[in-house]
């Protein structure tokens, strides 16, 4: 009688996303028997816990336990060795990295994790939207080696927004526009200072509060520079067949004053932001003689191959109008939808929602590799 089948899982990251993975993969391991799904490594910046004949980590209580853990974290190099070494044990066959961090470092060594037989699921966008050499190193060794990498949560959290783009390119569909809010923050943002209806408040306090609601960065300009859309309208236009190179390779409007681009910080930049309500408000003034209501979007033009970020005007019945709350809403236009497009529409933030997109990644993964 053949022995289970046993798929290790190593994390890297145990913060916010990290956290309700570890929750929805305990879940996972309790639900499904076979494989068995066992925690070979989990680690921080500056802690981690592994075992060096691969004995499952019991998951109970690592989050505890890994403060005060006398490990560090593997080099990556290392890291990959140790979990390519893992394949060569017992009834043991898989191992898949689950990288819930933003670091650009992890994402370099993909490829090479990837080279080694380890499948990957991911949200961090680093991987994705960096150097298109980076992306086709990434797909090239997925390729060679029969690896898996997903990572549905780059773009829009738990929202199936990549896996229905590729559904569509997969199947022949052509692909002509895409459209969307692709940011919690700068949803809420002008959800709140240019409502469909009602005046909203000034701009600055806008921002100010969406930083106490915890929607916005530490610094609120790592959100409203653009970047982060930029970086997910750069991963779904190279699903779309575009060879985007990077996020700096197409127009980006930022909505930092230029004068506030040098702040020392982001409480200086919250206390001088009043200063420059003025040029906000004229935007939204503007837009409302038109009787339409300015959001900060992203769009991919695949036909004429222009991508661009930054704000539009839209009539107050628009579905990007009349978004709620911190909402993403991403519009598919394509050959078969014709002038409807497909919609995607929900909460595109928040850990809960963002672990639930990884762990349905990794269900992918298993699907295949088992």
């Amino acid at each position: 009688m053949s022995s289970t089948p046993q798929v290790l899982i190593a994390i890297i990251g145990a913060g916010g996303v990290g956290k309700c993975f570890l929750s929805q993969f305990e879940f996972l391991a309790r639900k499904r028997p076979s494989p068995k799904l066992s925690l070979t490594y989990i680690c921080t910046s500056k802690k981690a816990i592994y075992n060096t004949d691969y004995s499952p980590i019991p998951t109970e209580n690592v989050l505890s336990s890994l403060p005060s853990s006398s490990q560090t974290p593997l080099e990556l190099p290392k890291l990959a060795d140790y979990l390519a070494s893992a394949t060569q044990t017992g009834s043991t066959k898989e191992v898949v990295l689950v990288d819930n961090t933003s670091s650009q470092d992890v994402a370099e060594a993909y490829p090479l994790f990837l080279s080694f037989g380890i499948s990957i699921v991911t949200p961090n966008k680093k991987a994705f939207s960096g150097s298109y050499k980076l992306w086709q190193d990434i797909f090239e060794a997925s390729s060679k080696s029969g690896a898996k990498v997903y990572h549905e949560s780059s773009v829009g959290a738990g929202l199936p927004v990549i896996s229905t783009l590729k559904d569509l390119v997969d199947t022949g569909d052509e692909v002509t526009k895409i459209e969307g809010v692709f940011s919690g923050t700068m949803s809420f943002l002008f959800n709140s200072f240019a409502p469909t209806s009602g005046t909203g408040g000034k701009w600055s306090a806008e921002v100010k509060k969406a930083k106490e609601l915890g929607y916005t960065e530490p610094d609120p300009r790592d959100d409203l520079n653009g970047l982060d859309v930029a970086r997910k309208l750069t991963i779904l236009a190279r699903l779309s067949g575009l060879p985007v190179e990077s996020p700096s390779s197409f127009p980006v409007q930022s909505l930092i004053p230029t004068e506030l681009e040098s702040a020392s910080s982001g409480e200086e930049f919250l206390q001088r932001l009043p200063e420059f309500d003025s040029q906000m408000e004229e935007t939204k003034v503007a837009a409302e003689k038109e009787g339409k209501v300015v959001r900060f979007v992203g769009s991919i033009d695949v036909a004429s191959k222009q991508v661009k970020v930054g704000l539009e005007k839209f009539d107050r019945s628009h579905p990007i109008a009349s978004l709620k709350g911190s909402d993403n809403i991403i519009s598919f236009y394509t050959k078969r939808y014709g002038s409807n497009p497909l919609i995607i529409q929900g909460a595109g933030a928040g850990g809960e929602v963002t672990a639930m997109g990884v762990t349905s990644d990794l269900l992918k993964v298993l699907s295949q590799i088992v």
